[in-house]
């Protein structure tokens, strides 16, 4: 399998506190990771660093073999979910896809239709996201991450706020990607989502990662 994304020697710090020290890390493409800790151990921290949206103290990050920050400054094919993305809560959910979808111009209101068809908000994307519920708001997040095909979805915490059947619903959809040569990276408090669909998985144990599945 080839390496994708590469952590060398990555420290990470707020003030005088370190969330990660010199922690190294490799992703291979098509396979799928688990990351979990308790809160606050650093697993949102590191999925931004990689993710391009927060830099490291010390060390590098690695996409594609290019450097995230100099030679890159975000990975351009992720599909994530990080915190709650700004959703725009005056206009519809289709129309706050499509203000995201116009910035790459990759995919078609049809394709946008669809990935909204996925996780069952078809019938609510003329209804402004204001309205939504949080698991609805929680679903679009997905949409927003899915829908462009990325080669790489690094999710964090994605099934926060969904019920039993749409939790269900979302672990089919990722085994699915993942079967057809995705790359996950995934974090989640249900020991059971990252039991189900991840074959690596990581603990964060003492500002390192340790190899603690696959």
């Amino acid at each position: 399998m080839k390496t994708i994304i590469r952590v060398e020697n990555a420290t990470k710090k707020f003030k005088n506190i370190k969330v990660f020290s010199d922690l190294n890390l490799e992703i291979e493409k098509g396979k799928s990771y688990g990351f979990v800790g308790y809160n606050g151990c650093g697993k949102s921290v590191l999925f931004k660093c990689i993710c391009g949206l927060a830099k490291l103290n010390k060390g590098a990050i690695y996409y594609q073999d290019k450097l995230i920050g100099k030679e890159q400054d975000f990975i351009s094919d992720a599909g994530v979910v990080i915190e709650a993305p700004e959703f725009l809560n005056d206009l519809s959910g289709f129309k706050n896809l499509k203000v995201i979808a116009n910035i790459k111009k990759l995919i078609s209101d049809h394709d946008i239709n669809e990935a909204l068809k996925l996780l069952g908000l078809f019938e609510y994307r003329d209804v402004k996201v204001g309205k939504y519920s949080l698991g609805m708001k929680q679903k679009l997040r997905l949409v927003q991450a899915l829908m462009e095909k990325p080669q790489i979805l690094i999710l964090d915490e994605p099934m926060n706020g969904l019920d039993k059947s749409s939790v269900e619903k979302v672990r089919g959809i990722l085994k699915k990607y993942i079967d057809e040569g995705g790359t996950l990276l995934l974090t989640s408090h249900n020991r059971d989502d990252i039991d189900i669909l991840c074959e690596k998985v990581y603990e964060f144990d003492d500002q390192q990662l340790k190899l603690e599945k696959g």
